[in-house]
């Protein structure tokens, strides 16, 4: 990732400008509040797969860095309000907005954000009709995504389906949409803009994937994320889902998963059931299969840099040690 930043790190500086010109308010605590979010951005993988998406198709342009500024100020959006949602203290190491400042702000700027970012989009003139309409379907996604992973924690019912379909739209939504307009910006063909929003689908869905299964798999923080976050929050994940095959305990389980909220020490119990039934190895063959069908998307492409940066950056949502 680092050679693929360096490569791409004077075109993610004009994403960056793009952004900042886009955020500034000459309200004061509105801009410092944003000034400060941009201080520590995250790895910038949306923008960077657009980026790379239109590096292989052609060659980038002005309306490419403004699809990627737009998907990278939609999922910071995004971010704001999950951090409502899910009572967060902390992102990226640092407080939320909806500590230091209030959850009511946080959902303010994650407003100002979204809009900031529709507008970015209409500045384009590259298949601007076409990219709301992509952005706005992503937006559906999200909130449904959201909505139907917190009725599914409830219930404690969830399906692998169901669990396919709050990834896709929780994660996978926003990386199709970042690579597909990225492919309208290069006024690609019609089945090279399909097979690249397939592509970002895909990459997305094993990015959440090895998220989850990062939850617990790792130590404590070893891999960026405290283990156990799914679990507190009654969230049936990869891991769990491959334990409960064929487990006669089945329903004992999603039983104690729907009470831990109030119990919080069935967490141990379910967490040990999933490591004894190989949850965790087999979650990692699934984001394997993810990357492996990414990856096929991208047959249609001549060999060359542009290609083998694309499969560098499935590699890297595949590699299980970052």
């Amino acid at each position: 990732m680092k050679e693929i930043k360096k490569y791409l790190e004077p075109r993610l500086k004009e994403v960056e400008s793009v952004i900042e010109d886009a955020l500034r308010s000459d309200v004061g605590l509105l801009d410092a509040t944003n000034r400060s979010l941009r201080e520590n951005p995250g790895k910038m993988m949306r923008p960077s797969l657009a980026l790379l998406v239109a590096d292989a198709l052609g060659e980038y342009n002005a309306d490419t860095i403004r699809y990627a500024a737009a998907s990278e100020l939609l999922h910071n959006a995004t971010l704001l309000h999950d951090d409502v949602v899910d009572g967060a203290s902390e992102r990226r190491g640092r407080p939320t907005v909806a500590n230091f400042l209030s959850p009511q702000a946080s959902v303010l700027i994650g407003d100002y954000w979204l809009v900031k970012a529709v507008k970015t989009i209409l500045s384009a003139t590259h298949s601007t009709e076409r990219a709301i309409r992509v952005f706005a379907d992503t937006l559906s996604h999200l909130a449904e995504g959201e909505l139907l992973q917190m009725e599914k924690a409830s219930s404690g019912d969830t399906t692998q389906e169901d669990y396919e379909r709050i990834i896709y739209c929780k994660t996978g939504s926003l990386f199709e949409a970042s690579a597909l307009t990225a492919a309208l910006s290069a006024d690609a063909p019609e089945h090279a803009v399909k097979a690249m929003g397939e592509f970002g689908k895909l990459l997305g869905m094993a990015f959440q994937v090895k998220d989850d299964w990062m939850d617990y798999a790792s130590a404590d923080g070893a891999l960026g994320k405290p283990v156990g976050i799914d679990l507190k929050e009654q969230k049936i994940t990869q891991p769990l889902l491959c334990a409960l095959e064929g487990a006669p305990e089945e329903a004992e389980i999603r039983s104690m998963v729907t009470r831990i909220s109030d119990n919080p020490e069935l967490g141990h119990a379910v967490r040990e059931f999933v490591i004894r039934r190989g949850g965790v190895d087999k979650a990692a063959l699934k984001v394997d299969e993810f990357i492996g069908r990414a990856v096929s998307c991208l047959d249609f492409l001549p060999e060359g840099p542009a290609k083998d940066r694309l499969l560098k950056i499935a590699r890297f949502v595949g590699d299980r040690e970052k």
